[in-house]
């Protein structure tokens, strides 16, 4: 999986439902169609990209990424405490979490407004480039796991995950000298120490 697990993360408006003692957090982990601006390049999610892994993989909810703290999944028995589905706006996520102390203290941070981003891992099956654009388009997607995050993910800061600008150089050695795939580099180089040093 290394070098493989990608993550990406989307600010959101989560819904935390009092219908039970425990109550349901719903939200949208993810949005079609809408482009995000990278370092390197553009990407954006096909509607259908989800689709096969919620049907077949055994997939995880958790805080910050952390599998020491797991809200929800999708196998469990006897009923899945993680529901994913594809609607009309992205990847739509209902976690009902475990009626322990930290779980309650996220319900709690998520109603003040506190936490409001979800970050998903996922390795890519299947995507697209529009070159002339620098766009990237996610086809296919194997899903790990979803996660509600403090901070979104900064992809520099996890070898084992593969960030945009290993996509980037990997799709810039595809394209050999072409030169559009030359442009802004020096620009890009730029921008990312500059990042790097921000977080130092």
């Amino acid at each position: 999986m290394k070098n493989k697990l990608e993550r990406r993360a989307f600010p959101f408006e989560l819904e935390v439902k009092a219908d039970d003692e425990t109550g349901k957090f719903v939200g949208h982990a993810a949005v079609f169609d809408e482009i995000g601006e990278g370092m390197f390049f553009r990407e954006k999610i096909s509607p259908g990209a989800f689709k096969a892994s919620i049907r077949k993989d055994d997939i995880r909810a958790l805080r910050n990424h952390n599998s020491d703290y797991v809200l929800g999944r999708n196998r469990a028995k006897p009923s899945p405490t993680l529901n994913l589905k594809e609607d009309d706006i992205g990847l739509k996520v209902t976690i009902t979490p475990p009626d322990t102390q930290w779980a309650r203290d996220l319900r709690e941070s998520i109603r003040r407004g506190d936490i409001n981003q979800m970050s998903f891992a996922f390795e890519t099956l299947k995507d697209s480039w529009d070159e002339e654009d620098e766009l990237r388009t996610l086809e296919k997607v194997k899903l790990w796991e979803v996660s509600t995050v403090t901070f979104p993910f900064y992809e520099g800061t996890d070898i084992a995950v593969r960030t945009r600008e290993d996509i980037w150089n990997q799709r810039k050695s595809e394209k050999g000298n072409n030169r559009l795939w030359q442009i802004d580099a020096r620009g890009r180089e730029i921008e990312l120490m500059r990042m790097r040093r921000n977080l130092s």
